[in-house]
């Protein structure tokens, strides 16, 4: 029998709201597709921007191994601290060195193996970070002798930035899920080297908004062209995921399904 590996990846959590779902609703994914492996995207999770210590918490609780992040990760000063103690708290790899935290980790599944998970940030309509191309490329030569096994965070913009990374990478990675623009899209795929791809899983938080922001203040954004106090919305609140099944022999990805709960109608 082949050693499959079951990933539950859970797209941006926005605010209270996402992670008030997320405890409602985790268990009972983590059963449904028996998961070896939970990693969520938490940089949106402290009402928008960034994540606490607590929140991070409440998260490993419910049995999350990795929380992956993006640029409003740096929106709380106090997350410094946090990404700085914890290995499985990562921040984008391809940002300066001199930052604090981590660009990646392998999580120990006993006997499943071992997962490597990397976090990349785009630079396309982004802040101008090293390549995420060949830090890309640098992260996958450690973890080499780990584990064939490897999930990109690729937290970007651009759908073209994701899909190009997509490509390149395609038969050296497991899966590539992008994260940032919180619309999940329907393109979940395995590229034909077996790496799993999706351009955005999609937020888990409040649909009835603008991306998460209260619509009335992001539309008064674009109407007046000047800044507005950024307020979280809090209604209509879905989570987005994908399932991913691995071969932990060879690495590359047998099954992709994306979870939107509850569904578009």
């Amino acid at each position: 029998m082949p050693n499959l590996v079951n990933v539950l990846f859970v797209g941006d959590i926005n605010g209270r709201p996402g992670l008030t779902l997320l405890q409602k609703l985790l268990k009972q994914y983590v059963q449904k597709y028996d998961i070896h492996c939970c990693i969520v995207n938490g940089e949106n999770t402290d009402g928008g921007k960034s994540i606490t210590a607590e929140q991070a918490k409440e998260m490993f609780d419910l049995g999350v191994h990795v929380i992956t992040t993006g640029n409003h990760i740096w929106d709380n000063w106090k997350v410094k601290a946090l990404l700085s103690e914890s290995k499985n708290i990562l921040r984008p790899l391809n940002y300066p060195k001199d930052n604090p935290g981590y660009g990646f980790t392998i999580v120990d599944l006993k006997e499943r193996g071992r997962l490597g998970v990397i976090n990349l940030q785009g630079r396309t309509y982004m802040q101008p970070l090293d390549d995420p191309f060949k830090s890309a490329d640098w992260a996958l030569s450690k973890i080499a002798n780990e584990t064939k096994m490897v999930l990109i965070d690729m937290h970007a913009e651009a759908t073209a930035e994701k899909m190009a990374l997509g490509w390149y990478l395609d038969g050296r990675i497991s899966a590539l899920v992008g994260t940032h623009t919180h619309i999940p899209t329907a393109d979940a795929r395995i590229l034909p080297g077996g790496t799993a791809y999706i351009t955005d899983v999609g937020m888990t938080g409040p649909y009835d908004s603008v991306i998460g922001m209260k619509k009335e203040i992001a539309i008064k954004r674009f109407l007046h062209q000047t800044p507005y106090k950024f307020e979280l919305a809090e209604h209509d609140v879905r989570l987005c995921a994908v399932f991913i099944q691995i071969d932990g022999e060879s690495g590359k990805a047998v099954k992709i399904e994306q979870i939107i709960f509850p569904g578009f109608a």
